[in-house]
């Protein structure tokens, strides 16, 4: 018997047998390098205080994020595409390895300008991380017991949203920020141990002909996405919406939209090809994962600073506020198979953000300036409500495709959703500021509300304002929301077309 006859066999059957401990060890594998991205954000932003006293760059210290997101995002489509021609163990591979190099890299970093350079190697890897594992836990699980494996990477997330923080401060207070990249070390190399050790894919049957890969395509999907998401981040912080700056970014960024058309409609093997978009189960899912980024901004943005500025909370409890969502999240998601048994993917995920519209909308109803408990149980409530609509969209939309086709799929859905995150970030940015600008005579913005909470307690007047500019981020999320329903309703088909695999 073969090695590969002896591990986990991910491609050409799909859905295999393996040995617990084989299967357990990968699922660990899985777990880890989700980990690393999951904690990535929350653990490097409670050490920007010691990031930036050490090595200054003050002004540009929020590229730590914005390129790290960049790079994650703008990638995402082009390691779906490698990971179905070539595999996903080597995509995988690569991009663990390639993610440790930026985390040794940024260890080193020697000034601000450095450091943001490494974090965009790290998102170079992050991409095949976030994208190649939930594609993996598709291959390796069968329809009925996908829930368990997500469920698992939920947690997982959930997780790392509340000790990264904790773990970062420690690290930066009591060691040196340096080691809160050092940390992804050793994690990363159990993962891609178990992963070399534990995974096999077997070798498929050649078509007789050499993969060809679509670097022109590849290449006209880095720069568009990274010239419009760039755009996106920086217009009306760096510079003005309407100034050159922002003018030439979003119109290269149109032109190169038109040169990715072009390349991929040419291309033997694209990117990104025709059919994501042409499929309706594929497209609808897109458009309304793409919704549930752009709402995601709202709670996970400017909750903290309304539980600071109006409540009165610490830093520590402002974030509990926020976090008890990913205790619901996760234990919704598990428990949505025993409801898209019964009504289908499509009505689960239908029901999940009718209910999630119902509790964003209640927001702005909350008493002023009313108690930590009440904002803490909408976002519990929200969490169940969106483990109910995200887990049945992920895992229908994976069961319409094969092997060869899931992990472009996954891509395209994660690349929609990273990228409602910016656009919502952008666009309720733009709400909140304008709302505080109208409340204080013109003067005034979020970010300059939350470094006023160092020196003290705002004024009440400058609370009121606060309240109503998070209150209108919430409508705005409620209509993001709203967006989601709609495209379920009329754009996705009442039954995702499953495809049926032994096990199943």
């Amino acid at each position: 018997m073969g090695q590969g006859d002896t591990g986990i066999r991910a491609a050409a059957t799909e859905h295999p047998s393996p040995s617990r401990s084989r299967r357990g060890a990968v699922v660990a594998a899985l777990m880890l390098s989700m980990a690393l991205a999951a904690l990535d954000s929350t653990i490097v932003s409670t050490a920007v205080p010691q990031i930036v006293g050490d090595l200054g760059g003050f002004s540009v210290f929020s590229w730590l994020f914005s390129g790290y997101l960049l790079a994650v995002t703008v990638t995402l489509p082009v390691y779906g595409k490698l990971s179905d021609t070539f595999g996903r163990k080597p995509v995988l591979v690569a991009g663990a390895a390639v993610f440790l190099l930026g985390s040794l890299l940024c260890a080193t970093a020697w000034s601000m300008a450095a450091l943001i350079a490494f974090r965009i190697v790290q998102g170079l890897g992050g991409g095949a991380l976030q994208g190649t594992v939930q594609t993996l836990a598709a291959d390796l699980y069968p329809l009925k017991e996908r829930p368990k494996i997500q469920a698992k990477l939920s947690t997982v997330w959930a997780t790392s949203a509340i000790a990264g923080p904790s773990l970062g401060g420690v690290l930066a207070a009591y060691a040196d920020w340096r080691w809160i990249f050092l940390i992804n070390l050793p994690i990363g190399a159990l993962a891609l141990w178990l992963i070399v050790r534990h995974l096999h894919e077997p070798v498929r049957e050649s078509s007789g002909r050499r993969p060809r890969i679509d670097w022109a395509g590849a290449l006209a999907v880095f720069a568009c996405g990274g010239v419009l998401l760039t755009a996106l981040v920086q217009g009306g912080v760096a510079w003005d919406w309407l100034s050159a700056p922002s003018l030439a970014l979003f119109g290269t960024g149109l032109a190169l939209i038109g040169a990715v058309v072009v390349i991929e409609r040419r291309a033997a093997e694209p990117i990104i090809p025709g059919w994501v978009w042409r499929r309706r189960t594929i497209a609808a899912v897109n458009l309304a994962l793409g919704a549930l980024g752009l709402l995601m901004v709202a709670p996970t943005v400017f909750l903290p600073t309304y539980a600071q500025a109006v409540l009165g909370l610490a830093p520590v409890a402002a974030g509990f506020v926020l976090s008890v969502w990913t205790l619901s999240w996760p234990v919704s998601a598990a428990l949505s198979q025993h409801v898209y048994g019964r009504i289908g993917f499509r009505n689960t995920a239908m029901l999940g953000i009718a209910a999630a519209t119902l509790i964003l909308l209640a927001f702005p109803f909350l008493p002023y300036p009313g108690e930590p408990w009440q904002p803490a149980l909408l976002m519990l409530l929200l969490g169940g409500a969106l483990g109910l609509f995200q887990l049945p969209l992920i895992i229908g939309v994976q069961s319409t495709v094969g092997w060869e086709e899931r992990g472009t799929t996954t891509a395209s859905v994660l690349f929609c959703r990273q990228t409602g995150q910016t656009i919502g970030a952008t666009l309720f940015g733009a709400i909140a500021n304008g709302v505080l600008a109208a409340r204080l005579g013109g003067a005034g913005d979020l970010d300059a509300v939350t470094r006023a909470l160092d020196s003290g307690a705002p004024a009440d007047h400058v609370r009121h304002a606060v309240a109503d500019a998070v209150h209108a981020v919430y409508l705005g999320a409620a209509g993001a929301a709203a967006l989601a329903f709609l495209v379920l309703l009329f754009v996705a088909p009442r039954r995702f077309p499953v495809i049926k695999n032994p096990g199943d």
